[in-house]
């Protein structure tokens, strides 16, 4: 879902063996051959990924009988449960039949996975884990930096050292996680050496919505790029926060069909305990670097957040996510929220038609929700726009954020 989440999984494959490399990037030609086999009533991130994976069969060296597609699933009202089965279609009317989709679900512990399973699980949540924090520096120093281009630099440098030790194998798995611990150290110091006024002014604006349009820069035109020369920094709502949520919600339906005490509750339990250990590991190093922009401790308080607008135990998804964590956003003292969705997306047109009074509720927090179908935007005009109305918010806001200490 972000380039550099998907840059971490593909090395977690590495890792164990299989030669995994990242779809290309998108460009007009992804859109050009998603357009040959989808209707326009597809999402958006449907045409992204299907014109992505057809890019991948033109390249040369091409061999449909050592290619597999990695495309999980799901259930639930979502389109996103039928991108493998229609990804499926698309390539059979092709003649690439011999051509894997493999499509692991939650609904069957993975096992599509093989025996590789448990492993890769842990390693593709370290990687989740790993990228988000290194977007986020980003998304921390590059408002701020005095030698443009200085962030993202460090940005490519940590990513590309982390996915590094991700795929040594010369290193047990019982030592990958000290391994990786080591890397985002030295993430840590890549972004301390970034030349950095913290001092200047920036509005602080939140970012949520759908995960897939709100992480891949292409599909929302890179909006927090383009929104930062406005004075702002962004806080992106991370891939993380959805693995959080999907465990919690595997507890709550375990509960519901009567299973509290059986060996899958025991399962799940173990398995959100790991991952929370793990990710306070991951995240030790860089952690100081976080100062008012942390993260909830538990997904749980953005939820109950949220639940007054939008109750989390009937209305699932993005969307009781959009709205619990702009109500935490707003007591972090966020001066405006923005919502990314693809244009048509249940979850986002739900969400919308909430803000309103959640705004109204929250002192007049600007929240404007942003659209995307694959067609060019004035985002320049409209971010503009809403820096405008932020800006007026901030004068008379009575709840005010916690700053990084200058350096």
């Amino acid at each position: 879902m972000s380039a550099g989440g998907a840059e971490a999984f593909a090395s977690a494959f590495r890792y164990l063996g299989i030669d995994a490399r990242v779809v290309p990037d998108g460009d007009e030609r992804t859109y050009e051959r998603a357009a040959r086999y989808t209707s326009g009533d597809e999402c958006l991130p449907a045409r992204v990924t299907i014109g992505d994976f057809l890019k991948v069969i033109e390249q040369p060296g091409f061999d449909p009988s050592r290619t597999a597609f990695f495309m999980p699933t799901a259930g639930g009202p979502c389109r996103f449960g039928q991108y493998s089965p229609f990804m499926r279609q698309v390539l059979d009317n092709l003649g690439y039949e011999d051509v894997l989709v493999v499509s692991p679900t939650s609904a069957d512990g993975y096992r599509g996975l093989g025996g590789n399973a448990r492993p890769l699980l842990r390693l593709g949540w370290w990687g989740l884990v790993a990228s988000d924090a290194l977007r986020k520096l980003l998304h921390v120093f590059r408002p701020y930096e005095t030698e443009p281009g200085a962030a993202d630099r460090a940005h490519e440098a940590a990513l590309r050292d982390f996915c590094e030790t991700m795929a040594d194998r010369s290193v047990p798995f019982s030592g990958k996680l000290d391994q990786l611990v080591g890397s985002m150290e030295r993430a840590r110091d890549l972004f301390r050496a970034v030349p950095a006024d913290f001092s200047r002014e920036t509005m602080l604006i939140g970012v949520v919505g759908e995960i897939y349009c709100r992480l891949d820069t292409f599909s929302n035109e890179d909006l927090i790029r383009r929104l930062e020369p406005f004075g702002a920094q962004a806080w992106l709502s991370d891939i993380t926060e959805w693995v959080h949520y999907t465990d919690r919600e595997n507890v709550k339906n375990l509960r519901r069909r009567g299973r509290t005490v059986s060996v899958d509750m025991f399962a799940a339990l173990v398995k959100s305990r790991i991952q929370h250990g793990d990710e306070r590991r991951l995240l030790a190093p860089v952690k100081g670097e976080f100062a008012g922009v942390e993260e909830p401790h538990d997904i749980g308080e953005v939820l109950e957040l949220g639940e007054p607008y939008l109750p989390w135990t009937g209305a699932l998804g993005e969307m009781a996510l959009s709205v619990g964590k702009a109500v935490y956003l707003h007591r972090k003292g966020a001066d405006g929220i923005i919502d990314i969705s693809p244009f048509t997306c249940m979850n986002g047109i739900v969400s919308e038609a909430i803000y309103p009074r959640l705004a109204a509720d929250l002192g007049g927090i600007p929240i404007r929700s942003f659209y995307f179908d694959g067609t060019q935007t004035d985002l320049e005009n409209d971010l503009g726009i809403f820096m405008e109305l932020v800006r007026n918010y901030n004068r008379k806001k009575t709840r005010r954020r916690a700053m990084r200490a200058a350096v």
